[in-house]
């Protein structure tokens, strides 16, 4: 039986440790990957995965189509609640279940509300 050839030698793990750094930010990271796949002749997918493996790979977050970082259904009712002045768990518990563009509705509604009292009081 023939052993097998490692995909990548423990130089090649070792460079993978050295170049790439998990705290620096998305756009250094990608970078990174690139520059070791360019270095290691392997790649940008293969060095993901190999980064992954060890347990180094930091993956992106999650944006929506607008590019910004989505909000949960829990903190739109969180902050209806706040709009409200009332609890959310106890006075507005299965709200969430609610679509989301509902809820978005509702919180926008809300404050609407809130500015039309406070313009009438001054």
């Amino acid at each position: 039986m023939t052993e097998k050839t490692p995909n990548y030698t423990a130089l090649a793990v070792q460079k993978l440790r050295e170049g790439y750094d998990p705290k620096a930010d998305e756009e250094t990271r990608d970078a990174q990957i690139v520059a070791l796949a360019e270095e290691l002749g392997k790649t940008t997918k293969s060095v993901r995965a190999k980064l992954v493996r060890e347990g180094l790979y930091v993956k992106k977050a999650y944006k929506t189509k607008g590019g910004e970082k989505p909000e949960t259904k829990e903190g739109i009712v969180s902050s209806i609640a706040d709009t409200l002045g009332v609890d959310a768990d106890s006075t507005l518990s299965g709200l969430e279940k609610a679509t989301k563009n509902c809820l978005l509705f509702i919180r926008k509604t809300l404050e609407v509300a809130a500015q039309n009292a406070e313009s009438e009081s001054e």
